[in-house]
């Protein structure tokens, strides 16, 4: 059987209008899941930020929603209102964004420390409602002590399945994963896992499948924007002309982008973009400083176009 393969939520990056196209050109992948939302309480809900999640605007593939916040009550009353509005009903809770301001509003990674927390929400959805429900961590947060402490705790909810990325939330995306814990954590879950980070290349998925052949997914964020074509390598699906799929899918991309966020707003995502499609390109650093200063979208567009794709993998 196929491994079944995720996209990853990358907040400002994995929009509706990024997933749509993506989808369009490129396969392998199975399930997208949303950049978190904020869990609200009923009556204070602000419905502008669920527009990327509308079913209508997403012609994509399925589609799970992510949320993230602290309060069990907010999560219930968002849960519902997204089901009654789209008909959603498979959920991911957020406790592994490592980012300061997230941390530090006791949101995300920043759960992990307090699992009375953690067991609180997960409590109040199970038990309060029908949905399906998974959780996005890591090992912890300082500590993998938190980690194993919420396995504990949560191995007796009837989550779906939990997505582990084997790093603390203090490590970011530095250093190397701890294979060793994660492998730990493996064995103490009765959930099934689905292994996210550091999947860069068709050489690491086949490494870290033999390793831990009991996935029930891989999830591919920064690998899959490094190369796009990594999900159907996996796959083993035929790629084709790389050079020309890249650049129909950018064409299309910067297509898409211009009527909802104008030139300036185009140029700005599409450079955050590029710090990855650049690695694709073998673009040397020097190089892509340079073309990252110019302000014009058309120039820009014909500046990182004119690289072969093709020639890079």
């Amino acid at each position: 059987m196929p491994p079944k393969i995720w996209l990853a939520p990358l907040h400002g990056i994995t929009s509706r209008t990024f997933r749509n196209t993506l989808s369009r050109h490129f396969g392998g992948i199975d399930c997208f899941m949303a950049p978190f939302l904020p869990a609200q309480p009923a009556g204070k809900f602000r419905t502008r930020v669920w527009q990327d999640i509308a079913p209508e605007l997403n012609t994509a593939l399925p589609l799970t929603p992510q949320l993230m916040g602290n309060r069990p009550s907010a999560f219930t009353d968002t849960l519902r209102m997204l089901h009654e509005q789209f008909g959603y009903e498979d959920f991911n809770i957020n406790i592994g964004c490592p980012s300061s301001p997230v941390v530090r509003h006791t949101h995300g990674c920043g759960l992990m420390p307090h699992p009375d927390m953690v067991e609180a929400i997960v409590r109040e959805i199970t038990t309060k409602t029908d949905f399906r429900l998974s959780l996005k961590m890591r090992l912890g947060l300082h500590s993998p002590d938190e980690g194993l402490e919420l396995l504990r705790r949560l191995n007796d909810y009837p989550l779906d399945f939990l997505i582990i990325h084997p790093r603390l939330g203090d490590e970011l995306y530095e250093g190397s994963p701890h294979w060793e814990l994660f492998e730990e954590f493996c064995q103490i879950t009765r959930h099934k896992i689905v292994y996210s980070g550091d999947i860069f290349s068709m050489e690491d998925y086949l490494r870290l499948s033999e390793k831990f052949p009991n996935m029930a997914g891989w999830m591919l964020g920064r690998g899959l924007l490094r190369n796009p074509f990594l999900a159907e390598e996996i796959k083993g699906m035929p790629t084709g002309d790389k050079n020309t799929r890249f650049r129909t899918f950018h064409d299309d991309l910067v297509a898409e982008l211009l009527p909802i966020r104008g030139e300036s707003g185009t140029l700005a995502n599409l450079k955050e973009l590029w710090h990855y499609f650049a690695d694709f390109t073998q673009m040397p650093e020097a190089e892509l400083r340079d073309i990252l200063r110019i302000n014009d979208l058309r120039k820009f567009c014909g500046s990182m176009c004119a690289k072969k794709i093709g020639a890079a993998r």
